[in-house]
């Protein structure tokens, strides 16, 4: 393993990754962390129109994005996996060039904030219709078996409230019966906007569901990115195998509003939030490599002053960018440069 300045400590399971991978995973957190903030504040604002927050999830998408194969694998992400696209690529001016809605922005600032892409990443264009994306992740996996692309899988992410609906049962069942290379990575912050799980389902668990399609479930501690990393590493590396489609369900929490339109001081109370912020994964996994000698305190604080000065530096460039002209309005809207709507034009 590659040496550090830091003293070591109490001993780590770091299921074989290494010094850099863990602070890699570290900063992914950080940022993801810093980044939320920000869009909360551009949009009190006016600069935004709305933001989502994942506050609560960092070490869940830290730890899977660690697992996701670079140039091989897809990931078809939901609108609350900011860490999942930094983890596989993606920079902080991307995503906020999305915020802006600017030209930069790989949809040219026609999707909603929080709705990002990267063709070249390997990372699917986030949909606003809760689990409608499942089925878009089935189909890139049927084309790898289709096409015989072995070592290839498609990382699927949702929250608990995407299973109540119709596509993820249809998407987990086709992947099911055609034994599709795909892991449908479930992060249950136990809140689907203002309903608890338990007004959602009657099993205490998303994974229980998964014998019932002749799948298997594994349950992961959300708050650990270390532990997601080996629950979604076991399961893709089995999807890219050709063993299959899995569910992993890691549990975490959601700390924010559901968005900057939501006030979820109407649903739930403050102390339950403080009850649960005593596992906030930042901090606490910045602790586990402190005291594995992983890092030291002044490295955390280098890695913190890093990622603002990242942040701040890429919400200058991405504010001064200028918005999409008109004349770019049908534009990749169809292939090519058709335009059949103008056959109609006199």
């Amino acid at each position: 393993m590659p040496k550090t300045t830091a003293t070591r400590g109490r001993e780590l399971d770091r299921a074989g990754l290494s010094d850099e991978q863990l602070v890699a995973m570290l900063r992914n957190m950080l940022l993801q962390r810093q980044l939320d903030n920000r869009g909360f504040q551009l949009n009190r604002q006016g600069k935004i129109p709305f933001a989502l927050g994942s506050e609560g999830h960092e070490a869940v998408q830290a730890g899977a994005a660690m697992a996701f194969k670079r140039g091989a694998d897809v990931l078809v992400p939901y609108y609350r996996d900011l860490g999942l696209a930094l983890g596989v690529g993606m920079t902080a001016f991307e995503i906020l060039s999305s915020l802006f809605a600017r030209v930069t922005d790989r949809s040219m600032g026609r999707q909603f904030p929080n709705h990002y892409t990267n063709h070249d990443l390997g990372v699917l264009s986030i949909s606003s219709i809760i689990a409608g994306h499942c089925t878009h992740a089935v189909g890139v996996a049927a084309a790898f078996k289709y096409r015989r692309e072995a070592g290839r899988a498609v990382l699927c992410a949702t929250g608990e409230g995407a299973t109540s609906q119709g596509e993820w049962h249809e998407s987990v069942n086709y992947a099911a019966v055609h034994a599709l290379p795909i892991v449908f990575l479930v992060e249950n912050n136990e809140w689907a906007i203002s309903t608890p799980q338990e007004m959602q389902m009657k099993v205490a668990n998303v994974a229980d569901k998964a014998p019932a399609y002749g799948l298997p479930g594994a349950v992961c501690d959300g708050f650990s990115p270390i532990a997601a990393f080996i629950a979604v590493h076991e399961a893709l590396e089995r999807a890219r195998g050709g063993g299959g489609p899995s569910i992993v369900e890691a549990k975490c929490y959601r700390f924010l509003s559901h968005s900057t339109d939501d006030d979820d001081r109407t649903y739930r109370s403050r102390e339950t939030i403080e009850e649960h912020r005593k596992l906030d994964p930042v901090p606490r996994f910045e602790q586990v490599l402190i005291e594995a000698g992983v890092i030291d305190e002044a490295r955390a604080r280098q890695l913190k002053q890093d990622v603002l000065r990242e942040t701040n530096d890429a919400t200058d460039a991405a504010e001064a960018q200028p918005y999409p002209t008109t004349e770019s309005l049908y534009t990749n809207v169809v292939a090519g440069d058709y335009r059949p709507w103008q056959e109609f034009e006199s």
